[in-house]
């Protein structure tokens, strides 16, 4: 499925890769029942079918979410996998929503180990409310850029960088404005003042209720230094099923952390990844900032890298690639006491991961290459048919 807003475009593919059907339906509740019957017309039983639907974290997922509701087993095609498979069809490459949703059965059918989308209403409740938290941090940045702009002309050289609610009222207290556009100026950066309080108190409440739902998950991320309960929630909401990548360098290559191996010849050097999960990528610059910011293994580390010889963004660098390990690590952990409740067992320490601590100070390797993938079982799909 390559799906939209209002519609959704699908391909039906038997295991074979044989096309049996394919078709275009509105995504309202007409348009969505008609795609049903259509499917169930080439294959009734839901055992034995399969809906790759493209992008079920972004714009596929309030299908992927519905299809779930009505029983129907769903995995999720990245767009980036449809991407390469276009590349090899026929139609150079152009982009229909036809050669789309063929490239999505493509992945679909011939790809092992895609994330099988389940119905888990704590992580869409959690999802729910982490989005909220991230517009309520956006539009106070904004708010704050507009209260700036406006002190600035109201008072010579303006007001200082980190700046609050409170310290903001104390300065309006002091200009007295006697032209109208002054006093409007300031009638406006009141008004600022005021929308500030009151996201300010939203954002207190958004994180105490995220914080009581993240601690709810049992999971260990809120005792790793830099990550607070956006963070993690941010991290449940976007890894999921954390078993799925098969060791930590897939992970690192996932969130971006893994640099881009550029070397030639004897030149051997590395570049910055600008791809992976950039959200995710946010959350580990902020827990790496944190730790830069208070004196500990992570501020050690990153000392010690730009001793090495390395530049501060390269020491940053290899701080959150580190990070990332450590991060891993510790939602494997609580998947792995997840499954063996009861038995007070804990996952061992293997030589394909080595992060076992919160901060910074294992010794794992900081080679930008993924290990080889071991050949464990991933998210099993049944054969379509």
């Amino acid at each position: 499925m390559d799906p939209h807003k209002r519609s959704a475009t699908i391909e039906v593919m038997t295991a074979n890769e044989d096309v049996v059907g394919k078709g275009r339906f509105g995504t309202d509740a007409v348009g969505l029942a008609e795609m049903r019957r259509y499917v169930n017309g080439i294959q009734p039983d839901p055992d034995l079918r399969v809906w790759a639907v493209e992008g079920c974290n972004g714009i596929g997922h309030h299908i992927a979410v519905r299809l779930l509701a009505a029983g129907e087993q769903v995995v999720d095609v990245p767009p980036k996998l449809s991407a390469r498979a276009r590349v090899f069809a026929t139609g150079q490459g152009r982009k229909t929503d036809a050669t789309e949703a063929h490239s999505v059965a493509l992945v679909g059918t011939r790809m092992t180990g895609l994330r099988q989308v389940v119905d888990d209403e704590q992580l869409a409740m959690l999802r729910v409310l982490v989005d909220r938290r991230r517009s309520l941090g956006e539009e106070h940045s904004r708010k704050v850029s507009q209260l700036h702009a406006m002190l600035l002309e109201l008072i010579p050289g303006g007001a200082k960088r980190d700046l609050s609610a409170a310290q903001a009222k104390k300065l309006l207290a002091t200009v007295r404005p006697r032209d109208i556009a002054g006093k409007t100026r300031r009638r406006v950066a009141a008004e600022l003042v005021g929308d500030l309080e009151r996201i300010y108190a939203r954002k207190k409440a958004a994180n105490k209720e995220l914080r009581d739902l993240v601690a709810a998950t049992g999971t260990s991320l809120l005792d790793l230094p830099g990550i607070g309960p956006s963070g993690a929630a941010r991290l449940l909401v976007e890894v999921g099923d954390v078993t799925r990548f098969p060791d930590r360098g897939h992970f690192a290559s996932w969130n971006g952390t893994a640099p881009i191996d550029a070397s030639s010849g004897d030149v051997v050097r590395h570049r910055l990844s600008r791809a992976g999960n950039r959200q995710i990528n946010r959350t580990l610059h902020i827990m790496a900032v944190v730790q830069l910011r208070n004196p500990g293994l992570g501020r050690d580390y990153f000392d010690g890298k730009k001793a090495a010889g390395k530049s501060s963004n390269e020491a940053m660098r290899c701080l959150k690639r580190r990070l990332s390990d450590i991060v891993f690590r510790t939602m494997l952990d609580d998947a792995v006491v997840r499954k063996v409740t009861g038995s007070g067992g804990h996952r061992g320490n293997d030589s394909d991961s080595s992060a076992a601590g919160s901060q910074p100070h294992t010794s794992s390797s900081d080679k930008p290459h993924r290990s080889p993938s071991r050949t464990q079982p991933r998210t099993p799909l049944p054969a379509a048919s």
